[in-house]
């Protein structure tokens, strides 16, 4: 005996939130590409940049909690800026089990070109006027925290 169909429509890739969010979150990361290749550094390495521009020294830890990836994923990703001469790590002097992470001087002048990328990611053009923009920020940050975010 057949099912009814309607059964099953909850498992309709077109009515899953999962998928718009994911294949968004692609298309976004596939537009800085050119952009963050003109700076030599990868969208992974560009956001953990972002992190140590703003504060600076930053544990391991405190930068996979900004980054909300784990360690095993954080870990390479420190290894590979270390040998570019992006960032240094260090062990802590008050709890040697910490790794902190700061960056070179070019890890930091990297900063100066880097400046120039949201601005360009604008220009690329989206279907989004300012306010979806504002609103689609606040509701991700929602779902991702239970938090009502702001853009400044």
């Amino acid at each position: 005996m057949k099912e009814p169909d309607e059964k099953y429509d909850c498992l309709k890739l077109g009515r899953q939130l999962c998928f718009p969010l994911y294949a968004a979150s692609r298309q976004i990361t596939r537009q800085y590409t050119p952009f963050l290749s003109e700076l030599g550094i990868t969208y992974t390495q560009y956001i953990a940049l972002m992190v140590l521009w703003e504060k600076r020294p930053v544990t391991v830890k405190e930068l996979g909690d900004a980054l909300r990836l784990d360690t095993g994923t954080v870990t390479p990703l420190l290894k590979k800026m270390e040998k570019e001469g992006l960032i240094t790590r260090t062990r802590s002097e008050r709890d040697n089990r910490v790794v902190e992470i700061d960056l070179t001087d070019r890890g930091w002048a990297l900063r100066e070109k880097a400046v120039e990328v949201p601005g360009k990611m604008i220009r690329c053009g989206s279907s989004l006027t300012q306010e979806e923009a504002a609103e689609l920020f606040r509701l991700l940050y929602k779902l991702m925290d239970g938090k009502k975010e702001t853009v400044e």
